[in-house]
């Protein structure tokens, strides 16, 4: 038999209510992030507190008792950009594909995402927004989520074949960063399409992967079976500093 007190009741009734209340404190700061993310959109990575305020229809004050500080509100919007971002690469990322596919759509999908959200992207990565350090870098646990995901899979298929698996951590975390790196360049030059930046980076990234598989994953035999393996040279036709080379 359970015995209902006034006590119990009372203590249940402020339980419910303080999840009540989480919940919709949870509700307003998602919708703020959604204010300021738009705000980000119409004013560019240089966007002001005052903009965001002004998106989300508050007071500053209001922002500062949600997140604290800039701080706080950069994370919290990183945390969603980086989170979409997952979201469109993440499932992609089968160890059933082939890899010259997976690399394929890992490269289209990350530069379609930073195509779509250019200004918001470029406000996560420059870091400018928050007036403090943040604990934890969402750039960066961004980056480690998606090339641990890849290196799992690079790996798995490299044991699978009875390969050398050692570099496989190295290898997705240089994949991640050349494709990061170049995104940023072709974002503010835009002097190729977003295809032709994609299969440059295809091109480079398969040219590797057949180099590992073709030395079993090892560096040592790479060395060793291919000595005197060079790369090929064109003849100059004109010097830095003068005009066209005469013959």
């Amino acid at each position: 038999m359970v015995t209902v007190t006034i006590g119990n009741m009372t203590d249940d009734t402020a339980r419910v209510k303080r999840g009540a209340q989480a919940a919709q404190r949870e509700a307003r700061r998602a919708e703020l992030v959604d204010a300021a993310i738009v705000a980000i959109r119409r004013n560019g990575p240089d966007v002001a507190m005052e903009d965001i305020a002004t998106e989300a229809g508050v007071s500053k004050p209001i922002l500062y008792r949600h997140f604290q500080d800039k701080a706080g509100l950069y994370m919290a919007i990183s945390e969603q950009a980086t989170h979409r971002m997952r979201s469109a690469l993440l499932p992609g990322l089968s160890a059933e594909a082939e890899p010259r596919e997976l690399v394929r759509n890992a490269i289209d999908t990350y530069l379609r995402f930073i195509e779509a959200e250019p200004e918001l992207y470029r406000f996560v990565m420059r870091r400018s927004f928050p007036d403090r350090a943040v604990a934890q870098d969402p750039v960066t646990t961004n980056t480690e989520l998606i090339a641990t995901a890849l290196s799992g899979i690079f790996g798995d298929q490299l044991r699978r074949l009875g390969m050398d698996a050692g570099g496989a951590e190295p290898w997705a975390h240089a994949g991640v960063g050349m494709v990061q790196a170049v995104g940023d360049w072709w974002l503010e030059h835009r002097s190729l399409s977003r295809e032709a930046v994609r299969d440059y980076l295809l091109m480079l990234a398969c040219g590797a992967i057949e180099s590992i598989f073709a030395a079993g994953g090892s560096p040592e035999r790479m060395l060793l079976e291919t000595p005197g393996t060079q790369l090929p040279t064109a003849k100059p036709t004109r010097r830095l500093s003068s005009g066209p080379i005469s013959t």
